[in-house]
């Protein structure tokens, strides 16, 4: 079933916001309340409310909602917020939001650190686990989903487990989004995605994202290995940065997915186990065209993945200039990618900070098969350095962006900058 397309007026006003956004305080409209407000949720009634989210109607009906391209619609990449709203209507039985209004999966937490005892204590005070052993052996992770069984208060949950283990780690179970939007057309145009063709030197590089589609043409060279569903299912965001990631090569794609056809992914301990996975395969350079908050587990997931010398590449996101920095872009030793237009300008939903290392182009295809956003451009950035680098390495991370700011096409003010960083990495 295809989605109603965002009215006339509505996109005329986003494209106003935006612009002004240096000017209004789209930190507060973008991202909720400041930290330490309580929980919007009370149990059993209706869907919790994502703070200060201005109004944004006609969005996707709950009976659209088949996947995670779903809560992607609209000429604009439409920031979080909307999307967030989105999946509350559609899954409010499952998705809820931290006292920030982040995303987050109901009832479901993660802990670092464990001790048998406590672990027992844990689950005596209503919690069920489930060790995450993967990611702990290759990790150096002691992770442990748990569960509440007694059906409270996301942030009344949170606060029982830090009661029980002050000195453990406890978050919340995040749930990442997709950085980029699509058009209403299922066809993607694939000759404005991949040069095709393939005489470069295969390398093996990673996507963690939504599906990948073996058929489409831009893959037809590549080998695939996926990961994460006991079902092959295929997302047309996975696709489409795959298609830039390969661009017609024959290369090894490691392609983690982490919807397999469900509305509700992107959540934090897959995006461990995904990392994890990767690590153990050798992928030296991973593509993440996902963004979410800040979450221990993952920062610990992220620094463990630089330190053991891969290089992890992720879109900025495109919550708009003024927005507070996304994860894992902003953590440090990743490199953080923003977007540009056809004429090398910035798009005006891109975040900017002190994170973004690189841009590249953000827009895909055209008319109503268009794609935009920072999931699109980060690919680009990430194919640039799976071409410095065969293996991981210590170091890499640092290495190859020193190598790509020698590289880059100074854009912008000289030298680095929060919009465009060390400049413009093409295809």
């Amino acid at each position: 079933m295809t989605l109603q397309r965002l009215p006339s007026t509505l996109i005329s006003l986003l494209s106003i916001a935006l612009a002004l956004v240096g000017a209004t305080p789209a930190r507060a409209q973008l991202r909720g309340p400041p930290p330490g407000l309580p929980a919007m949720h009370v149990p059993g009634v209706g869907i919790p409310r994502v703070p200060d989210m201005p109004h944004v109607p006609d969005l996707p009906s709950t009976a659209s909602i088949r996947r995670a391209d779903d809560l992607l619609h609209g000429p604009l990449a439409v920031a979080r917020r909307a999307q967030i709203t989105t999946l509350l209507r559609a899954e409010p039985g499952r998705v809820t939001v931290d006292p920030r209004g982040e995303p987050v999966l109901r009832g479901e937490f993660l802990a670092l650190g464990l001790s048998g005892g406590q672990l027992d204590a844990v689950r005596a005070q209503g919690f069920a686990a489930d060790r995450q052993a993967s990611a702990d052996a290759t990790l150096g992770l002691d992770l442990v989903v748990l569960r509440d069984t007694r059906g409270r208060s996301e942030a009344d949950a949170l606060q029982a487990l830090q009661q029980l283990a002050p000195k453990v780690t406890f978050t919340y179970q995040h749930l990442y989004l997709p950085a980029g939007v699509g058009g209403d057309g299922d066809a993607i145009q694939n000759d404005a995605l991949a040069t095709g063709a393939g005489g470069s030197m295969p390398r093996r590089v990673g996507l963690i994202d939504g599906g990948v589609d073996p058929a489409d043409p831009a893959l037809a060279h590549a080998r695939i290995e996926p990961f994460g569903c006991k079902t092959a299912s295929v997302s047309r965001h996975g696709t489409a940065v795959a298609a830039r990631l390969v661009d017609g090569d024959p290369d090894t794609l490691y392609a983690a997915n982490l919807w397999c056809s469900d509305a509700v992914g992107g959540a934090t301990s897959n995006l461990v186990r995904a990392l994890a996975w990767m690590a153990r395969e050798g992928v030296p350079v991973i593509n993440i065209s996902l963004v979410g908050p800040d979450n221990p587990v993952l920062a610990r997931a992220v620094q463990a993945m630089i330190a053991r010398g891969h290089v992890l590449v992720s879109a900025v996101g495109n919550d708009g200039p003024a927005a507070p920095p996304l994860f894992p872009a902003a953590y440090p030793g990743v490199i953080g990618v923003s977007a540009v237009d056809a004429h090398d300008r910035v798009l005006p939903e891109s975040v900017s900070g002190i994170q973004v290392a690189f841009c590249a182009s953000g827009v895909v295809g055209h008319g109503r098969d268009a794609m935009r956003g920072t999931s699109f451009a980060s690919p680009i950035v990430a194919r640039r350095a799976a071409q410095l680098l065969d293996a991981p390495r210590k170091g890499a991370a640092a290495q190859v962006e020193q190598r790509l700011a020698r590289e880059a096409r100074d854009l912008g003010p000289p030298g680095r900058d929060p919009r465009y960083g060390y400049g413009l990495l093409s295809p």
